[in-house]
């Protein structure tokens, strides 16, 4: 039992697994997408993302258990995951050449000053909201040795079927001895479209029974899981007084639960943020500085916490280094496009030590 609470295997031949829905960003820049000509694409997904940062900054073995749709979109995703050194474990899908299935899009242009970066969705026919309980063999996947598995609160929203399918996989793990961890992710548009906040809750509570790490603000916690607490704007977002107060609520629900993390941002504008981060850890509560970030792109900044914290977690860190990895990677990740790493794990390292002037003790 590790100073988290968790009993991480040693070694394996994946460090990290997750379970998600691959998509593709579109992505114009600056430029609002009634007035663009051409967009830059990023592939993405709230969980295939944790394992490509682990992978490619920090140099882990990850997996991706996921669906892949055989046509052009799924060639470019399936070469940016072999890119960032992820292994895939593949449903395929074969595309009817007009109606698909298809890989999500998201569009989501940059935003500028004052005027905030705007995201909506194309997610008809997606074919991860096709998968479905026995669609893996979990018991093959994890006879290899896997030392973490990881999903989240986006993909348990795609359909009636993927949440029952992360439980069938959180099982899977748990039996094989791995850690559990779940990013809540509350994203109000995708439950609005099959059963809104109540069936959010309903499936939630269900996975984080599974659950020992568990990635979530306050507004998470609350609007995800149903769990009481104040209001979530009466204080300032740097102050994490809520969401530690409100942990008493989390554990009496799920005495499993020895971890539970977030960030926490301060938007100036959309290209100045305020930047910190807050984990409970086994009881007690860790702080992360503060920074000004100059942000270049912000999607993806939470993940590229989740990925930092857990490395610092999978290698033995102190508890207060592995938030101050996760805050380090999630702000460097907001200077670069895209949704997944371009830093080094030399970068990280160095921030986290505070390597920067900005740094307010």
């Amino acid at each position: 039992m590790s100073n988290y609470g968790l009993n991480i295997p040693s070694q394996g031949s994946l460090d990290f697994l997750a379970l998600g829905a691959l998509v593709h960003r579109l992505d114009p820049g600056v430029v609002p997408f009634r007035k663009a000509t051409e967009c830059r694409i990023h592939v993405s997904g709230g969980e295939y993302n944790v394992a490509a940062n682990l992978a490619d900054c920090f140099r882990l073995q990850t997996g991706i258990a996921t669906a892949l749709v055989e046509y052009p979109i799924g060639d470019l995703i399936a070469e940016r995951v072999r890119a960032m050194g992820v292994r895939p474990f593949y449903k395929r899908f074969k595309h009817d050449g007009v109606r698909g299935p298809n890989h999500a899009i998201v569009y989501s242009d940059r935003g500028f000053g004052v005027r905030p970066p705007v995201v909506f969705y194309n997610r008809s026919n997606e074919a991860g909201a096709l998968l479905k309980p026995g669609d893996f063999d979990w018991k093959a996947i994890f006879a290899q040795g896997v030392r973490w598995f990881h999903s989240g609160g986006i993909f348990a929203a795609l359909s009636e079927t993927t949440g029952p399918l992360i439980i069938e996989a959180m099982q899977a793990a748990k039996a094989a001895g791995a850690v559990t961890s779940f990013d809540l992710n509350f994203r109000q548009k995708l439950w609005d479209v099959w059963g809104g906040q109540d069936r959010a809750v309903a499936v939630n509570r269900e996975i984080v029974k599974y659950v020992d790490v568990l990635v979530g603000n306050e507004e998470d916690l609350q609007k995800g899981l149903g769990l009481k607490g104040p209001d979530v704007h009466a204080t300032s977002q740097l102050d994490p007084a809520v969401f530690v107060g409100m942990m008493d609520a989390v554990v009496k629900a799920y005495p499993q639960i020895r971890v539970v993390a977030t960030t926490l941002r301060e938007v100036l504008s959309t290209n100045r943020h305020r930047w910190s981060a807050v984990a409970w850890i086994n009881g007690k509560v860790y702080q992360a500085p503060t920074c000004e970030l100059d942000v270049y792109d912000r999607v993806g900044g939470g993940d590229g916490f989740a990925a930092g914290l857990f490395y610092g977690m999978l290698t033995g860190r102190a508890p207060e280094e592995c938030v101050r990895l996760g805050w380090a990677h999630g702000a460097l990740l907001t200077t670069t496009p895209g949704d997944t790493t371009m830093v080094t794990l030399e970068q990280v390292e160095a921030f986290a030590r505070g390597g920067s002037a900005r740094i307010q003790r």
